[in-house]
């Protein structure tokens, strides 16, 4: 039970901080007026930060309860996780939250937040090549290569 409420705390601010503030202030900074009348574009961009959410919520509880661990660097699982969306891409919680940001850009027709969605997408990748891919072959070994060699890092391998 511990290792979920840490969980939960760190996402919270995780999610919290480059998902809903910077985001939001960017909308603010940008002198953005509220959306009036929600359309098409709004409709698919709810349904793409829906899905975004929903896989980074399911990556979250399956780093708890199979991994043993959460999403903080400092506090990471405990196992392997090779299972849940894992099964399909490396870095599933990266892509959720690359939908969701990108779910967001396209609700509020915001080039700036398209842009900030790159960022982050394109950070995330400098921080899975520099620190967590070689902190999962130290950590994990062979096995670890196992996986790498079966799951794409970030599409599905045919």
């Amino acid at each position: 039970m511990w290792v979920f409420i840490r969980a939960v705390t760190y996402a919270t601010f995780f999610i919290g901080f480059w998902l809903v503030f910077l985001p939001a202030r960017l909308v603010s900074w940008s002198g953005m007026p509220s959306i009036a009348v929600i359309g098409l574009w709004q409709i698919f961009g709810m349904i793409l930060a829906a899905v975004g959410g929903a896989l980074a919520l399911w990556c979250i509880f399956t780093f708890v309860f199979v991994g043993k661990g959460t999403p903080a660097p400092f506090d990471p699982p405990r196992r392997l996780v090779v299972r849940g969306p894992y099964r399909i891409v490396r870095n599933p919680m990266y892509v959720g939250a690359a939908l969701v940001l990108a779910g967001a850009a396209l609700y509020y027709k915001s080039l700036p937040l398209l842009a900030y969605a790159i960022l982050f997408v394109l950070a995330m990748h400098l921080l899975v090549l520099l620190y967590e891919e070689p902190t999962l072959r130290r950590t994990f070994g062979d096995d670890y290569e196992v996986y790498c060699g079966r799951v794409g890092r970030w599409l599905p391998k045919s």
